[in-house]
This record gives C-alpha cells, structure tokens and sequence, in this order.
C-alpha cells in the first residue's frame, strides 16, 4: 500500500475508499497516485494495486468526487465507492438522517452506490478467472485475430491487408491513445502509453502499418502478463483470507449452536472438532490435540497445545476436540492483521524502488527527446533522408519504453513479502526488506528471543525464613507483573500450592526489580547488584549467588529495606535452534551479540553455548546507547519480544519482533516472526538478499537490453516489430524472474548440540 506525500487533511475532508478496475499494478498505480497528488483537497492518499483500492481524505468543497471519478476514467479506470466504517460515520456527522443511525455498520467490500457520483457498481472477477474473460484479454483476443486475417488477406490480396493491419493498429492504440491524452491533460505528458501511441501512429504514418499493428499487439500482451503478475501476487492475500472459517460452534449452556464467526466476541467460548480449522485467536480452556499452524505461521510439523496455550484462527485442528475461548474478534485476529501488514507493506518503498521513480520521471522524456533528435536532426542538419531516420526515431520510442524497468522492483518486493508470509516472516515493507539484507550486526535480546521465554524456578533458599515463606512473599510480589520471571515464580508458588497474599502498590524499577507491600511490609524482588547496593547481603549469601549465575541461572534477591530474606534462582532454556541459526548468520558474514538486562556471569553463561558476544546487566537506556554504538560500524537489526524491547526495536536500523501475535509486536517492529525461531531471523536476512539480487538481475537485463537495442536501431539492424518484441519480452523475463520467489523456501531447520561446556540446570 504506497502513501502519498500529500498535505496534512483538513477538518472539512471526508474519507473515502474506491474499488479501481484495472489498477492492477505497479505502473498503475503510479499513474493514479500522480493525478490525485494534484487534486486540490485531497489528502492522505493510500493505494493498493493487490487489493485495486485507492483510499484518501478529500475535501469536497474544493474538488467534488465527481472529478475524481471522472479522472480516473479519463485514465481508463472503472471506480467503484466502497464504504468503510469511517466514511459511514463521517456521513452520519453532515448528514444525521443518513442511514438512519446506522453508521457504525461497515459495508466492507461491498460496493456502495452512495449517490449519482458513485460511478460503476463494479462486479469483481471471481478467483481463478481465465485471462481471456477480462477487458485486456479480450483486447489481445480481438487485436490478434485483426492481425491474423490482415495477414491472410496478404496472400489473397496485398493491398486489401493494408486495411486491416491499420484497422488491428488503431483497435490496440484508441485506448492507449485516450489514457495518454488524459494523462497528459492531468499533468503527466510523457507516459508509457504516449510513447506507444506516437510509435503505433507514427508508423502507420510512414507507411508500415503492418508494424504498427504488431507495437501496439505485443504491447498488449506485455500489458496482459503484467495483470496476470499482479494477479498472482493477489492470489496469495485472497488465500490469507479464505483461512478463517465462516462458521464456529459457540458454546452455550453446555450445548453448542453454530453461528458465523465473525459474530464472535471476545470472552465467548468456541469448540473446535477434530478436522475443524480454528474459528477465531484465542485461547485453550480445555482439550489437548495437535494443531497445524501452516497456514498461518508456515510452522511444516503439527503442535501439541493444551490448555493456556494461544491458537491461531485459521489453524487446523488435527485430532482432540477443544475448547478456545476468544481472544480477539474477526476484524483484528491474527489472519485479518497480517493481511493488513501485507497490504500496508506497498507503502514502504525501498530505496532501490524510489530511485527507479525518480529516475522514471527523467528517462522518459529523456527518451522523447533523444527519439525526436534521432528523427530530425540527420534531415535537417545533414541532408539525409527522412523515413530510415524517422523510422530509427520511432523504433527508439519502444525501446525506451520503460515497462520492465518499472515492474522490476515492485514485482519483485511484493513477490518476497508474499514469500516470507507464507513462512511467518512479516516484513512491513519494501524499506525494511531491502535494510534486512545489508545488516552488519544483529542484537538479540535473551529471554524470550534466545531463549524460549519459558523459565522455571529451580532453587529457592530461605534466609532465616523457610523456603516456602520465601516462595510466599515473592509471588505476592510478583502477581501483577506479566514478566516471564515473575510468571516463574508465581507459577512455582501454585503448583507448591502456597497460598498468595494480597499485595499493594506493586510497581516495577527498570533494570533493577519490583516492589510491592504485602502483609503490611515493603518488599522488593532484586538484581543481585540492586539489592548489595540496598541491604548488607552476607558473604555465603553471594557466593551463593555467583555460583548459581555461573550456573547459567538468573538469581534474584528477596528482602526488606534492611535485610535479605531469601534468593530465587530462575533458568530459562535457549531455543533448540538458537546456536544453529547463529552459526548461520556468521556464515553469511553477519555478526551476533546478545544484550540483555540479566546479570554477566548468566548473560555469559547463556551465550558462551550459543557461540555469541554479549553484553549484560543493561539498563534499558543502555541498550539504546549499545545499539547507537553497533550503527557506526553498519546497519543494526534488533530482535527482541516486541514488550519490552520496543525503544530498541525503534532505534535499530531494523527492527525484529520475536512472536508477531502481539499487538506491541505488530506496530513496533519492522518485521514479526510468527513461529518464534532464531533461525527465522537468518531467513529474513536471506530473503531480503534474494529478492535484492532478483531486483538488480532484473533493473541490469532491463536497461542492458534497451542499451542493445539503442546500438542496434542506429546502425540500422532493428526494426519496430523487434523493438516492442524484445520490450514486451523484457517485461515477461523480469516477470517471471521476479515471481520465482513466490516459491522460496527458506534455508534448512537445522539443530546444533549444545556443547559441552554449556550448564545444565538443576540444584548449586
């Protein structure tokens, strides 16, 4: 989804949002976006060529939606108004009566005939439609049957196909005669269809109207493999949302009754039957089964989930019946907001795809030029004749049609997101996917990114008070917090089946602790190093503490304002392929280091068995000042769990959220993980240099090309039916090479054995 540069939107400026017909790609879109830049009143732009959707804010008062839609006509598109829950309200502020009072309902994808100016109700194709069912396919169809009896009529009688090719010519070049004529009227003079017009009518001028019909045929069908491109990269967001089930069993009363599931609320609960896919994001109340995150997450092997685990809408549940209760409605479950982050994604451009614009805007009338100094100069300056050099003249107008140079970044960007979802990559954006490949270190922070954010208490000592006593207090400490150490304990605390307390004026001390008051007194859950610099911790007590840090375990102190009352220690297992995926990163020259708030000795615990640096007992201001320090010596990918790590996240070059399900995760982070693997930040890495590599294959076929054909068409060896033939090639090749990564895979899930200088977990 790109974003218009445009100015801020006023008071006075109604949202809306339009199905387009036929903007269906890149060159579209581009196209559209420039004529509604000059519309005075219109903000906020926002389109989409995988959706055909054009949003903005446009202030009626200065330029009624009539022109708009008028415009983008002229341009040779079909708008249909869709109505979105904003504009319904929008116009029940104007307008009270409308609606009668119902404009909270969201129309969605309907189209809306909202008054006269609506324009076409548009009725989209069905998926799967054949090529030749569509207003293009039905061009070339047309075109080429014109073409082929011109050509027949050549053997019967030559003078009679002179008709016919002119007839094919002006069949193929009337539509994109009016698209140019109306881009040029809305500022954009030097368009792709101009210069196939001048060419397509310039030859038939100079007498080659068999030439001409063959531009503007192949044309076509470089135009028609562009939709069908478009299309493909379409096909993977409509699968996205056909996932979720239209249907859920709700449970009421013991008995289930079904009902659509977008109707779910949150709270209610849903059973899911063996075979049944997940009807909405939620979570297990009762049951255990296998389920198949494929086609969510890309996860290729079943997961056991039992009760307080999370499901995904859209998953599939494999054997056992389970009980889920909602977590998020349909609008904003974990499906509806990765299709959104797709389609977001077109708006982020990479640099690579802003510089093909920029240079687009010169290269064009650049071409119009050169062509035009190519066809008059020799005759005028020099005496030479006019058709060879009027000839060359249009012959360079088709090769420097700029169709494949255009499509090569786009097709291919949105190709490699649509790769990487498949996966559970999320990547927002062509900008990230392109920095992602160029990252000279990647930062990770420890719990819940290198490790499986699962940890378990493994020792608890009394410090004059029993253990149990000691487990007591720090889980009243500890229950408001949703911090996976703090969940340790409290977890430990049940299932020791220890009463809690009630506690008051908990609150959390960055980097250093919590506190609360229980019973009346003031108790504080520590770093070793806050609480020495606290109360007097005894010289046992932190040989105590180093020997379980050394141990690989986080160690935390529970005590008063004045004295230790006991220590936690606290394990949390790295990743099965956490060292494997660093070893892959160094492989691919990219350095690793870990920075987390947990004391040295655990920090360098952890990371001596993953084979990586780290950096310890980091304040979250330091990690912001680590991370400015790595950017000096390259870009900078931070992988964190999207909580707690969002300020590192944002000061990172690239920032990478460990368990894309959360909210925090989604609007924080340049890219998600959904499967929560280390080894999925090395595919990031390497999908963003495939699809940077397939971006320069095909910007360097595209312009060599051309280059080609320049040298050739000014000695004289080309001609015009070969010009547009190795342009619409042109077009097909970068096509083709940009959607191969639809199909990538990823690299291999590889597991590396702990080595043996890694500690086991268990007692000091």
């Amino acid at each position: 989804m790109t974003t218009s540069p445009n100015a801020p939107s006023t008071g006075d400026a109604a949202p809306l949002t339009y199905f387009v017909d036929g903007m269906d790609c890149a060159s579209c879109v581009q196209k559209v976006e420039q004529m509604v830049d000059r519309l005075p009143g219109a903000a906020g732009v926002r389109t989409s060529f995988t959706k055909q959707t054009l949003r903005l804010e446009l202030d009626e008062g200065r330029t009624p939606r009539a022109v708009l839609e008028k415009n983008l006509r002229s341009l040779g598109y079909t708008p249909s108004l869709l109505e979105t829950a904003q504009s319904a309200q929008s116009k029940a502020a104007l307008d009270p009566s409308a609606h009668d009072g119902h404009a909270d309902h969201d129309h969605g994808a309907e189209p809306h005939d909202a008054d006269d100016h609506a324009g076409h109700v548009h009725e989209v194709l069905p998926a799967g439609t054949p090529w030749y069912a569509g207003k293009q396919g039905k061009l070339v169809i047309f075109s080429g049957i014109l073409l082929a009896l011109a050509w027949g009529f050549g053997f019967i009688e030559p003078r009679l196909s002179v008709y016919g090719y002119v007839a094919a010519t002006v069949l193929g070049v009337w539509p994109l005669a009016r698209q140019a004529w109306a881009s040029a009227r809305l500022g954009d003079p030097f368009s792709i269809n101009m210069l196939v017009s001048l060419a397509a009518i310039g030859a038939v001028a100079i007498g080659q109207a068999a030439e001409g019909a063959v531009v503007v045929f192949f044309f076509a069908i470089g135009e028609l493999l562009e939709g069908v491109a478009a299309g493909r990269a379409r096909a993977g967001i409509q699968a996205l949302a056909a996932l979720a089930p239209k249907t859920a069993l709700l449970v009421e009363g013991g008995s289930t009754r079904e009902v659509p599931a977008d109707s779910l609320q949150v709270g209610q609960t849903v059973q899911v039957r063996p075979g049944a896919r997940v009807p909405a994001d939620g979570t297990i109340v009762s049951g255990t089964s296998s389920l198949d995150d494929s086609p969510v997450t890309g996860e290729s092997m079943p997961v056991t989930k039992t009760v307080g685990d999370s499901v995904f809408a859209g998953s599939i549940n494999t054997d056992g019946v389970l009980s889920v209760e909602v977590d998020k409605e349909a609008s904003d479950n974990t499906i509806a907001r990765i299709i959104h982050l797709v389609e977001e994604a077109e708006g982020s451009k990479a640099a690579t795809a802003r510089f093909i614009d920029r240079f687009s805007r010169y290269y064009t009338p650049g071409v119009v030029l050169v062509s035009a100094l190519v066809a008059l100069v020799p005759p005028l300056l020099f005496g030479a004749e006019w058709y060879p050099w009027l000839y060359k003249g249009i012959t360079l107008l088709l090769i420097g049609c700029p169709c494949a140079l255009v499509l090569s970044v786009p097709a291919a960007i949105t190709s490699g997101i649509s790769a990487g979802t498949r996966r559970g990559l999320l990547i927002k954006g062509g900008a990230a996917l392109e920095a992602i490949g160029t990252v000279k270190t990647v930062a990770f922070d420890k719990t819940g990114t290198l490790t499986a954010g699962k940890p378990r208490v493994t020792d608890v000592l009394g410090v004059g008070t029993s253990e149990q006593e000691v487990l007591r207090l720090a889980a009243a400490v500890e229950a408001g917090s949703s911090h996976p150490l703090a969940q340790a304990i409290t977890k430990e605390a049940a299932n020791a089946k220890v009463t809690i307390p009630a506690s008051q004026e908990a609150k959390a001390i960055a980097g250093k602790g919590v506190s609360a008051t229980v019973d009346g007194q003031s108790l504080f859950i520590s770093s070793p190093q806050h609480a020495a610099s606290t109360v007097n911790v005894a010289p046992d007590i932190q040989t105590k503490l180093t020997a379980l840090e050394e141990a690989g375990k986080t160690a935390v102190v529970l005590h008063s304002a004045d004295e230790v009352l006991g220590v936690l220690a606290i394990r949390d297992e790295p990743r099965e392929d956490a060292r494997a995926a660093i070893a892959r990163l160094k492989e691919m020259g990219v350095n690793a280091v870990m920075l987390t708030g947990d004391n040295a000795r655990t920090g360098r615990a952890i990371a001596a068995g993953l084979g990586l640096d780290v950096q310890a007992e980091l304040l979250p201001e330091d990690k912001l000042r680590l991370i400015s320090e790595l950017k000096k010596h390259g870009g900078v990918a931070m992988v964190g769990d999207g909580i707690n790590d969002a300020p590192a996240l944002a000061q990172a070059d690239v920032g990478i959220a460990m368990g894309g399900g959360t909210d925090v995760a989604l609007e924080t982070a340049d890219a998600a993980l959904l499967r929560e693997r280390v080894g999925d930040v090395a595919d990031l890495v390497q999908l963003s240099r495939d699809t940077m590599s397939n971006i320069k294959w095909n910007i360097a076929f595209a312009l060599g090309l051309k280059a080609i054909f320049l040298v050739t068409t000014l000695l004289g060896y080309t001609n015009l039916w070969m010009a547009i033939l190795a342009d619409t090639g042109a077009t097909a090749i970068v096509t083709a090479n940009a959607l191969r990564l639809l199909g990538w895979k990823g690299g291999p899930v590889r597991k590396a054995p702990a080595p043996s200088g890694l500690p086991a977990s268990g007692g000091v």
